[in-house]
């Protein structure tokens, strides 16, 4: 079973469409996005996505409703909490409580992103992973992550390369 995650995609649709290509050649169960989709007509091209796909709300998504029927309401105000694959799953978009929430020992994997900058990291039981940032913008440097939740490997992609890097 693979996750991949994905944020601040910021309607590089470029980029979006390069990302939905990578995931779909990989087996794939779940897509996950972070936040910051931007518009409903970024939807488009993750739609095509051939995981189940679930996103939150990040701070720059202005316009909520478009969003919610876009996705078919596959997007959540954060933090969002699910089991996924018997494991437990906290999304959220801007890093709030990150430390708190893995020191409870409540969630095997938060996720996060806004930064726009890669961060993986074990604190206590919880793996912390912030993908990046699909667009690019920030960094020039456009990433997204695939875990593998039972061996709690998460490596690191560049959207355009193909390169990773796993943790």
């Amino acid at each position: 079973m693979k996750v991949a995650i994905i944020s601040d995609t910021h309607d590089r649709l470029d980029y979006i469409g390069k990302v939905v290509e990578e995931i779909n050649k990989e087996d794939v169960s779940l897509t996950i996005h972070c936040g910051d989709f931007i518009s409903p007509f970024s939807l488009k091209e993750l739609k095509k996505l051939n995981s189940d796909f679930i996103g939150v709300f990040g701070n720059n998504d202005g316009e909520i409703l478009g969003l919610l029927k876009a996705s078919n309401f596959s997007i959540f105000k954060p933090p969002y909490e699910f089991v996924f694959g018997g494991m437990n799953f906290v999304v959220m978009h801007e890093p709030l409580f990150v430390e708190s929430l893995a020191s409870s020992g409540k969630f095997d994997f938060i996720l996060y992103g806004h930064t726009h900058e890669v961060e993986v990291k074990k604190v206590g039981s919880s793996t912390i992973i912030n993908p990046g940032e699909v667009c690019g913008y920030i960094t020039g440097n456009p990433t997204f992550a695939i875990l593998y939740p039972q061996s709690g490997e998460v490596e690191i992609r560049k959207v355009k390369s193909g390169n990773q890097q796993s943790y």
